[in-house]
C-alpha cells in the first residue's frame, strides 16, 4: 500500500534556522524599567504570552521526565512547543467559525474527575485542585480548549480518512512481524479468600463452599453471575476478569491447569495463599502471528494514525495561509509556511490633499457695440496675453449683455452682421431695426423682402414654429395632443366592439343553453316546502299502492283507418277488426 507523504521537519533541512529553546530575554522600554508580561506570539484575535509559554514548557518537561523519554526526543518536543501553541490557537479559532461549544461537554469531565477522586460536589474538586496549585478557571479553559480542537480534527480531518478493506490487507500483509504474539490466555477468578492464620475449621468450609460453587457451574450456571456474587476478589463487580497472561506469568500450578483448557472450561478449585480460586478460560491465543480478524482494530488505528499525522500537517499549514501570524524575533515556529501573511504596521499619514483645479469663464470680447471681432476664450495665461492683444488692435473690450428677446417679438438691438451681406428693415437705415418691428427674412443675397409679404398665401400651411415659447402655450399643445389621443383610442374601441345582438338572438341563446329534463321538458321544477312541524315523508313508510289494470286494446272502428293503411281503403264488413 502507498504510504502517505509524512510530515518532514524544517530541521532537518539544511536552510532552515535553528530554534530558540531557551527564551530570549526582553528589554524594556524604559532604562530602569522591569518586564512583567511580554507577548511572543500573535495568531488573528488570539496571543501566546511570555507567562503562558513558560508554564507550557514547565508541564512539558515534567511530563517527559515521568515517562523517561529519551533526551533527543526531549529536545525535539521543546523545538514543537511553540508550534503545538500555534496550532492549538488556529483550531480553536476554527472552532469559533464553525459556532461549537463545549460547555455541556466540560461539565460531564468534570463530573467524571469528581467522581473518580471520591469528592462530593464541584466546590470540594475546586479545593482539591487549589490545594495542587492549580488554578480551577485554568483547569476548565484547558479542558474546554481540548474538547474544541478535538472536535475541528474529527469534523475537518478525520471523516475524510477512509480506510478500504484492500488497503486493510495489504497493511495487514505487509507487518505481519509486528504482530507476532505469544501463546496466552484470558483468564477469569472466582475466589473464596481464607484468612492468613485461619484454622482447619475455616478451610474446611471455604472448601466447602468452593466445591459448591463448581457444582454449580457443572449444573449449568454462568461463571459471570457466580463471581459477583460469591467472589471476594477485586474483580467481582466486572464478572471476574483478569485479562491476558502469557506463558511464564502465572506460577507453574496456574499456568499448567490454564494453558491445557479449552475456551469457556474452568479449573476445579486450587488452593493460594489468598484463598480457593476457580479460573475459567474465556480466550485462548497460540504464539504465532494472528489472523487479520483478530488484530483487525488493531490494524485500522494503525492506518488511522498513519493517514492522521500528514493530513493533519496540511490542514494546519492551510489554517496558517489564512491566518495573520507574528512571532517576536528570536522565536521559530516549526510548522511554518511560506505563504503565511504577516500584519503590516505603519504610522498614520495624512492623505495627499489635490489641488483645486482653476477653471475660468468663457467670454466674448469684442471691441465696439457692431464689431465683427471673433470672441476670445481666455483660459490661461497665453490665451489672457493673445487676447490683449486682439483688444489692442480692435478697440476698448466691451462685455456683452444677452437681451431677452420674447416670442413674436423682433430684437430691440440688431444682430452682428456679415462683412459681404447687410439686411436692412424698410424705414430703417443700417443695421438697426426699429423697436418692435419684425425683422425682414432674407430671400437671397442682398435681396430685402418686406413685411407685409410674408403672408401672401393664408391657405398655405403653416410653418412649425421653433424656439422659445411661452409656458402657457406648451401646456396647451400638451393637452390637444392628449385629447386626440383619447379620441384615436376611442375609435379603435368603437371598431373593434361587436355590434349588440337582437332580443331574438339572445332568446334562442338561451332555449338552446337550457338544460332538458328527463321527460324532455324544460320547465323549472319547484320543490315544493315542507310546512313546519311536518315530518318528513320517505318512501319506504308510504303504502304500496296496487299495480295500475291493464289497459284493453282499443279497437279499430269502420270509420277509423288502421296505421299502415293506404288512404281511401274501406274497413271490411262485419263492423271491427280485432
Amino acid at each position: 500500500m502507498a504510504q502517505a507523504p509524512r510530515y518532514q521537519s524544517p530541521f532537518t533541512m539544511p536552510s532552515a534556522p535553528k530554534p530558540q529553546i531557551t527564551l530570549p530575554p526582553t528589554t524594556a522600554i524604559t532604562p530602569n524599567g522591569t518586564v512583567v508580561e511580554d507577548v511572543i506570539a500573535r495568531i488573528n484575535d488570539q496571543i501566546i504570552t511570555r507567562t503562558d509559554f513558560e508554564r507550557s514548557q514547565k508541564e512539558l518537561l515534567q511530563e517527559l521526565q515521568q515517562q523517561n523519554t529519551p533526551e533527543a526526543e526531549i529536545d525535539q518536543r521543546e523545538r514543537d512547543l511553540l508550534r503545538d501553541k500555534i496550532d492549538q490557537q488556529l483550531l480553536l479559532s476554527r472552532a469559533k467559525e464553525l459556532g461549537l461549544n463545549a460547555d455541556a461537554e466540560v461539565i460531564r469531565r468534570l463530573d467524571e474527575i469528581r467522581k473518580q477522586n471520591h469528592l462530593d460536589s464541584m466546590e470540594d474538586l475546586e479545593k482539591a485542585a487549589r490545594q495542587q496549585g492549580v488554578q480551577f478557571e485554568d483547569f476548565k479553559a484547558n479542558i474546554r480548549d481540548s474538547i474544541l480542537t478535538q472536535q475541528v480534527v474529527r469534523d475537518e480531518v478525520g471523516r475524510k480518512l477512509q480506510v478500504t478493506e484492500a488497503q486493510e490487507r495489504a497493511f495487514y500483509e505487509a507487518h505481519k512481524n509486528e504482530y507476532v504474539q505469544p501463546e496466552q490466555v484470558r483468564l477469569s477468578e472466582i475466589l473464596v479468600p481464607i484468612a492468613a492464620d485461619a484454622k482447619d475449621d475455616d478451610v474446611a468450609k471455604a472448601k466447602a463452599k468452593a466445591d459448591g460453587i463448581a457444582d454449580q457451574l457443572k449444573a449449568g450456571a454462568k461463571f459471570e453471575d457466580l463471581a459477583k456474587q460469591n467472589s471476594g476478589g477485586q474483580t467481582a463487580a466486572t464478572g471476574g476478569d483478569l485479562g491476558l497472561f502469557k506463558r511464564g506469568a502465572l506460577a507453574k500450578v496456574l499456568e499448567d491447569q490454564t494453558f491445557s483448557l479449552p475456551e469457556g472450561q474452568w479449573t476445579a478449585p486450587i488452593r493460594t495463599r489468598q484463598g480457593f480460586v476457580i479460573l475459567k478460560v474465556t480466550e485462548h491465543h497460540n504464539a504465532g502471528v494472528p489472523p487479520l480478524k483478530e488484530v483487525e482494530p488493531q490494524v485500522q488505528e494503525e492506518m488511522y494514525m498513519a493517514q492522521m499525522q500528514p493530513a493533519l500537517r496540511a490542514y494546519l499549514t492551510n489554517l496558517r495561509n489564512d491566518a495573520y501570524i507574528d512571532l517576536k524575533p528570536g522565536f521559530v515556529d516549526t510548522g511554518a509556511s511560506g505563504k503565511e501573511t504577516k500584519p503590516v504596521f505603519t504610522a498614520y499619514a495624512a492623505p495627499v490633499a489635490k489641488k483645486k483645479k482653476v477653471t475660468e469663464k468663457k467670454r466674448f470680447e469684442r471691441a465696439g457695440a457692431f464689431s465683427n471681432a471673433a470672441p476670445v476664450e481666455t483660459k490661461s495665461k497665453k490665451g489672457k496675453a493673445e487676447a490683449a492683444t486682439a483688444v489692442a488692435e480692435t478697440g476698448k473690450k466691451k462685455k456683452v449683455h444677452r437681451e431677452k428677446i420674447r416670442f413674436g417679438q423682433a430684437p430691440r438691438n440688431s444682430l452682428p452682421g456679415d462683412s459681404g451681406s447687410v439686411a436692412t428693415t424698410e424705414g430703417t437705415p443700417g443695421n438697426a431695426a426699429a423697436p418692435g418691428t419684425q425683422i425682414a427674412p432674407v430671400q437671397g443675397e442682398n435681396q430685402v423682402v418686406s413685411a407685409n409679404d410674408v403672408d401672401a398665401d393664408p391657405l398655405a400651411p403653416k410653418p412649425t414654429l421653433t424656439g422659445k415659447r411661452r409656458f402657457s402655450d406648451r401646456e396647451q399643445q400638451i393637452q390637444a395632443e392628449k385629447k386626440a389621443k383619447l379620441a384615436a383610442r376611442a375609435r379603435e374601441k368603437a371598431i373593434e366592439t361587436p355590434a349588440p345582438i337582437s332580443a331574438d338572438e339572445k332568446a334562442t341563446q338561451q332555449t338552446q343553453a337550457a338544460p332538458l329534463g328527463l321527460n324532455g321538458d324544460t320547465a323549472k321544477k319547484t320543490k315544493k316546502k315542507r310546512a313546519k312541524g311536518e315530518k318528513k315523508q320517505r318512501l319506504q313508510t308510504q303504502p304500496q299502492q296496487p299495480p295500475p289494470p291493464p289497459q284493453e286494446p282499443t279497437p279499430y272502428r269502420h270509420t277509423d283507418t288502421p296505421a299502415g293503411a293506404a288512404a281511401g281503403t274501406q274497413a271490411p264488413a262485419g263492423g271491427t277488426q280485432q
